[in-house]
């Protein structure tokens, strides 16, 4: 099963903030047993999302989780722009549009804002692209969306990290199917990856199970990282790799 990754924010791409939305999805994602095949990264630009869009759902994954843009602000237009790459009319969500004014009018009986009244901006968040299930945020205003088109599975999360991981962990993971998916770390003592290299691609042929391999200090250790589908199966490239000559400690 392979998933993909869509973060959205110009300060992500001028280095104001590092993305570590994507690094948390990808994380969530891995442990329900889907491969992520990709991360991208766009700015808030219409145009530059809905191209984004696109051309993953060419590559047809699974699931696409998309994060950022969803507030209130001139340069929130995710929702928008997913709308339009699907063909969806940009339609208000009225049971969303109640949830907003509620959440404000929270905000003001508690002092942190001083005008409960719904503005355009606060409006704005109400909107889904049509036929999308929208998905509570518990931790911010803005819903998230859930639509199945075309066989993939798209989430459209908030990019406060707060409000992210929360819809994230309520909202997304309990609408995946899952599958047994397991890692294990391993230190191999080895010199240097060119020597590892032909080892890991002979192991890759042999078995069903992806390698991930990082040095740990040059001409001691490097980590590795083997996924796979069963225990079983793990071991047998970790024994074949014995048997190659390399010596494993458990752990990074």
């Amino acid at each position: 099963m392979f998933a993909e990754i869509l973060t959205i924010g110009d300060e992500l791409l001028t280095g104001n903030t590092i993305d570590s939305n994507s690094a948390f999805i990808a994380q969530k994602l891995t442990e329900k047993g889907y491969w992520v095949r990709r991360k991208t990264t766009v700015g808030d630009d219409v145009e530059e999302i809905k191209s984004a869009v696109r051309e993953i759902l060419k590559r047809g994954p699974e699931v696409l989780v998309i994060s950022g843009g969803l507030g209130p602000t001139h340069d929130d237009v995710t929702m928008l722009a997913v709308a339009e790459a699907l063909g969806r009319r940009f339609v208000l969500c009225e049971p969303c549009l109640e949830r907003i004014r509620d959440f404000y009018r929270r905000l003001y009986e508690e002092g942190y804002i001083d005008d409960p009244e719904l503005n355009e901006g606060r409006k704005k968040m109400a909107y889904l692209p049509e036929g999308a299930e929208p998905l509570e945020n518990t931790e911010g205003a803005a819903p998230g969306a859930y639509i199945e088109h075309e066989g993939v599975k798209i989430f459209v999360l908030p990019g406060m990290p707060r409000e992210m991981k929360a819809m994230l962990e309520r909202e997304v993971l309990p609408r995946l199917c899952e599958r047994e998916f397991i890692q294990k770390k391993l230190l191999a003592e080895i010199t240097d990856e060119s020597k590892l290299a032909p080892l890991l691609i002979e192991a890759l042929e042999r078995f069903n199970v992806r390698i991930h391999s990082s040095p740990k200090g040059f001409g001691k250790y490097i980590g590795i990282i083997i996924f796979g589908e069963s225990e079983e199966e793990i071991e047998r490239a970790k024994a074949f790799l014995e048997g190659r000559g390399i010596r494993f400690e458990e752990g990074w």
